[in-house]
């Protein structure tokens, strides 16, 4: 007789965590994923996560079903299309028909690929946690078993930027042809009875452009290892060295007005250094620090284990978080939490999470290369000042993130949906309780 699952309280319950894309060092996707997974078995819990290619990096305790991809856009050759002996099952064709019309097709051909796959296993789990794939798939998932959904922000603002962004109306529209996959997620986001969100400002932004109605929200906050982003005493801060996160060149991110901002202050005479975290990609950002000759001043690393991560911020004056708009920001709470002072723009989530400027971050407005310069030049100017703020910031992350309170806020919203009715009559006819 199967135990009762989520309707006894202490009951440890059984987990399909589903993830798209698990690229291991990016925040929504990978970074989530494999700490969340980790504190809810640390927790009692059994989970199993659902991935398509990069897939993610997981603990040992935590078993990975790879569902494959064509991996259209991997590292190597982006945007590739497949050989004809490529093509296995009618999820491919389906991924390469919507390709070949210019939009992303890897939600909804996911999304398609793990409702076929779960829907002949669905005695084994009590509950599906979709992370912000929300493709069609997964509101059919939802109608045989109960599901909840992280969203971390809502992809329309990432629309809009990179619209902004663009050069021309050809661009404009080829921008937005490849987001139309935006406008499905909003219609299943809206049809499921439970949506985790990471931050108060995702939680108005996601309601306005996407319709979720609020009553079907929570907030949940993401965390961080205090153990293993913490300072380290035995390394030297390079005078000068800042450091960023840049998982993709996208507008969103704003790493473009970083390296402006970093022109300027190496023409009025400071001798500064950047690391990005991340591989470097054709894009405005590369055109940029080839423009203003930074290639000498600027190192991109990636591949690293999280300890070198550590290292890398215990070896920078300042950390930078140069977002035009953030549902969250988990480079800034590492960055804080491993006790760097921060400079971060005021972009969507970012004073939310990040705190009072002065105290626990140095602010600067968004998009505006001039004002991050000033932020990041008073920072430098003031050791005092920049010792205090990464102290405090570590302390603001303490007090707030932790991935084992994430884990524990999560449990309690799977326990309030596998408590809904109709989530009871799945649970009886799938054979839970």
């Amino acid at each position: 007789m199967p135990r009762p699952a989520g309707l006894d309280p202490d009951a440890p319950l059984s987990l399909a965590y589903l993830t798209y894309r698990g690229k291991p060092h990016v925040g929504g996707q990978g970074i989530y994923t494999r700490h969340l997974t980790k504190a809810l078995v640390d927790l009692g819990h059994h989970v199993e996560v659902f991935g398509g290619q990069p897939y993610p990096v997981l603990d040992d305790r935590v078993t990975l079903t790879e569902l494959p991809s064509l991996d259209l856009f991997n590292d190597h050759y982006p945007g590739r299309f497949p050989a004809y002996w490529e093509f296995k099952t009618r999820y491919d064709v389906l991924e390469v028909g919507v390709f070949c019309t210019g939009q992303f097709p890897e939600p909804l051909a996911f999304s398609a690929r793990v409702h076929h796959h779960l829907s002949k296993r669905l005695r084994e789990f009590d509950l599906v946690h979709d992370n912000q794939c929300l493709g069609y798939g997964i509101a059919k998932l939802e109608e045989k078993i109960p599901l909840i959904v992280t969203l971390h922000h809502p992809i329309t603002r990432d629309r809009m930027l990179e619209i902004e962004a663009a050069s021309n109306w050809f661009k404009r529209r080829s921008i937005g042809r490849w987001y139309s996959f935006v406008k499905m997620q909003g219609k299943v986001a809206s049809r499921l009875p439970r949506v985790v969100v990471v931050s108060e400002n995702s939680i108005n932004d996601i309601h306005t452009d996407m319709g979720v109605p609020l009553d079907n929200m929570r907030l949940v906050p993401v965390g961080v290892d205090p153990d293993l982003f913490r300072p380290v005493d035995d390394v030297d801060r390079v005078p000068g060295r800042l450091i960023t996160t840049a998982s993709a060149d996208v507008a969103l991110k704003g790493l473009a007005y970083l390296i402006e901002a970093m022109a300027k202050l190496r023409a009025d005479g400071h001798d500064i250094s950047l690391t990005i975290i991340g591989k470097p990609k054709p894009g405005k950002s590369l055109d940029l620090i080839e423009r203003y000759g930074l290639r000498p001043h600027i190192e991109f690393v990636s591949g690293v284990t999280d300890e070198r991560i550590v290292e890398l911020y215990a070896e920078a004056e300042l950390a930078v978080v140069p977002s035009l708009y953030e549902g969250f920001s988990l480079p800034a709470i590492e960055a804080m939490c491993s006790g760097t002072p921060l400079v971060a723009t005021d972009g969507g989530a970012l004073p939310e999470v990040t705190g009072v400027d002065g105290e626990t971050v140095f602010r600067c407005r968004k998009g505006d290369a001039d004002d991050l310069a000033r932020a990041i030049r008073q920072a430098l100017a003031q050791p005092e000042a920049r010792a205090r703020v990464g102290a405090a910031g570590r302390q603001r992350v303490l007090e707030r993130w932790t991935w084992r309170r994430c884990a524990e806020l999560t449990v309690e919203q799977y326990r309030e949906v596998l408590a809904m009715p109709q989530n009871v009559h799945k649970l009886q006819a799938n054979g839970r309780i």
